[in-house]
């Protein structure tokens, strides 16, 4: 017996979403590893605090060939609709000022349901970060099909 899929078959996921001027979201890509590895490593602490007891991530001594696999595998889990990953980067894509991960949860009531977390590195443009935590939220409410929505990771969005 197959499991029932996460998502709606008919569900397609967001392939650029704009965030504030300069900035947008699309989903990450193994292609992206340079510009990630910047990000990550500068907020390995912090992003081990948050993630490291849960997901074993990011190790203080990854290299650019773990990290460009485990981009190619969000990417192909993105491909298949079984978690998404999506990077946030400025107009020119030159810079990765953080991430977006959506997970799977158990549906409630044959609605599904996600885990969502974000970061920003430190020196993200003004205004960036408050941004983000306005809009991830909104954003699952109006473009994404889950009746309820998981914050373990960042405190202060809603049903955290």
């Amino acid at each position: 017996m197959t499991e029932p899929a996460w998502l709606p078959a008919d569900f397609a996921h967001p392939l650029r979403v704009e965030l504030t001027e300069g900035v947008h979201l699309r989903p990450i890509r193994a292609a992206d590893v340079d510009i990630d590895m910047v990000a990550v490593m500068s907020k390995q602490p912090m992003l081990w605090e948050m993630y490291g007891e849960a997901w074993g991530w990011p190790p203080a001594t990854m290299t650019r060939e773990a990290d460009e696999e485990d981009l190619a595998r969000h990417a192909l889990e993105m491909k298949q609709h079984e978690s998404f990953n999506y990077a946030v980067l400025t107009a020119d894509e030159d810079r990765l000022l953080g991430c977006v991960y959506i997970d799977p949860l158990d549906a409630v009531d044959g609605t599904p349901s996600a885990e969502v977390s974000w970061w920003t590195v430190a020196d993200a443009p003004a205004g960036v970060a408050e941004r983000l935590d306005a809009f991830v939220p909104a954003w699952l409410a109006s473009d994404w099909p889950f009746g309820r929505v998981s914050y373990p990771f960042n405190g202060s969005a809603p049903n955290a």
